[in-house]
C-alpha cells in the first residue's frame, strides 16, 4: 500500500541527514519515479521535507525535524484505533491517542479515524445491569504493575472470605472477557481474578521480578492448567432434537456430538471439571437430556428432583 510506503520512506529520511531518489528506490524496492512520487506526496501533506538539487543535494528533513512515529503501517494505525474504540477508553487514553493521530502522516489520518469510530464496547448486558469484569481496581494494579511496586490486595476467592495479602504484580491477562493479575507471593506465582479483588494499596516497595520471567509463557502454564480442569470428567448423555442448539450454547467446545439414534435423539458427550458440576448445569434441561453415566452425575439429578420436589411439590395442572 502506499501509505506504508509513505511511513516507511519518512522513517528512512529520519535515518539519514539527506539521500537521493535512488537511495529511496533501491531500500524501498520501488521504481525511481515512484520514489520520487512518494516524496513529494510527503510535502504535500504537510511533512517538512525539502529537496535541493545540484551536486551532493537530494531530500532531507528541514532542520532535521522527527516525528514521533513508533514505524505504524496503515493496518497497524488502523488496528490500534479499533482495538482501542471511542467507548473503550479512559480520558488519558482518548487524549494519547488525539497525539497520536496528529503525529500520524496525513495520507494515514483518515483510515485511523474511521477505525477509532468502528468499535464500540456496551459495560451493561440486556437488563441494563453493569456487567464489567474487572472491577474498579484495574486501574491501580495497572499502574503497579508498570510502576512496580508491591501492593496489598485483598481477595475474595471463590466460596472464600476476603483476605489481605502482600503481593508482587508482575502482569495483567485480558481472557476471554476477565482480567487477571499474574503476580508473585509467598506460595509462588499465583493468578488472581480481578473481578474479585475487592482492595488495593500500594506498599512502596518494588516488586522483586523471578529471573527470566516472560508474561505469555507463565500465563500459557496457567491456562493449560485451568483447561485441564475443565476437562477432567466427561459425561455421557442422550438428548432431544430441540435440545441441541441449547447444548451447543452452554457447552461450546465442551460438547461432542455422537450419532443420531432410531428415536431421533442424538449421543452426545460433555466434559466438565466434575460429573456433579455438569449434571447440575444439563439440569435445566429437564427431561429433554437423559444422562447415562457415570453414576456420580445421574445420583446427583436425582437428588436434586428430590430436593425441588420438596420445595415446589407436584407441578399444578392448568
Amino acid at each position: 500500500m502506499r501509505a506504508d510506503r509513505l511511513v516507511a520512506t519518512l522513517l528512512f529520511l529520519q535515518s539519514r541527514t539527506r539521500v537521493t531518489v535512488a537511495e529511496v528506490a533501491a531500500e524501498l524496492e520501488v521504481s525511481p519515479r515512484t520514489a520520487r512520487r512518494d516524496l513529494e506526496a510527503l510535502s504535500t501533506a504537510g511533512v517538512p521535507v525539502y529537496s535541493q538539487r545540484g551536486r551532493g543535494g537530494g531530500w532531507s528533513l528541514v532542520g532535521g525535524a522527527r516525528t514521533d512515529l513508533t514505524g505504524l503501517t496503515a493496518e497497524e494505525a488502523r488496528a490500534l484505533f479499533l482495538l482501542a474504540g471511542p467507548s473503550s477508553t479512559t480520558p488519558e487514553l482518548r487524549t494519547l491517542l488525539r497525539k497520536l493521530l496528529r503525529a500520524l502522516p496525513e495520507p494515514l489520518r483518515p483510515g485511523a479515524e474511521a477505525a477509532s469510530r468502528a468499535g464500540l464496547t456496551d459495560g451493561t448486558d440486556w437488563s441494563r445491569t453493569d456487567v464489567s469484569a474487572s472491577g474498579p481496581h484495574l486501574d491501580a494494579l495497572r499502574a503497579a504493575v508498570v510502576d512496580g511496586i508491591q501492593v496489598r490486595l485483598g481477595y475474595a476467592g471463590p466460596g472464600k472470605p476476603v483476605g489481605v495479602r502482600t503481593v508482587h504484580p508482575l502482569g495483567l491477562v485480558a481472557k476471554a472477557g476477565h482480567d487477571y493479575l499474574v503476580a508473585g507471593t509467598e506460595q509462588g506465582l499465583r493468578t488472581f481474578r480481578l473481578s474479585r479483588v475487592v482492595s488495593v494499596e500500594a506498599t512502596g516497595e518494588p516488586v522483586v521480578r523471578p529471573r527470566d520471567f516472560d508474561l505469555p509463557t507463565v500465563w500459557r502454564t496457567f491456562a493449560a492448567r485451568l483447561e485441564d480442569r475443565l476437562y477432567a470428567v466427561t459425561v455421557r448423555a442422550r438428548a432431544e432434537p430441540g435440545a441441541m442448539a441449547i447444548l451447543e450454547r452452554l457447552f461450546e467446545g465442551r460438547l461432542h456430538v455422537g450419532a443420531v439414534l432410531s428415536d431421533g435423539w442424538t449421543e452426545i458427550r460433555v466434559d466438565g471439571p466434575t460429573p456433579e458440576v455438569v449434571a447440575t448445569q444439563l439440569a435445566g434441561l429437564g427431561a429433554r437430556v437423559e444422562v447415562l453415566d457415570p453414576p456420580e452425575a445421574r445420583d446427583r439429578l436425582a437428588r436434586l428432583a428430590v430436593e425441588l420436589a420438596g420445595v415446589y411439590g407436584a407441578p399444578v395442572s392448568p
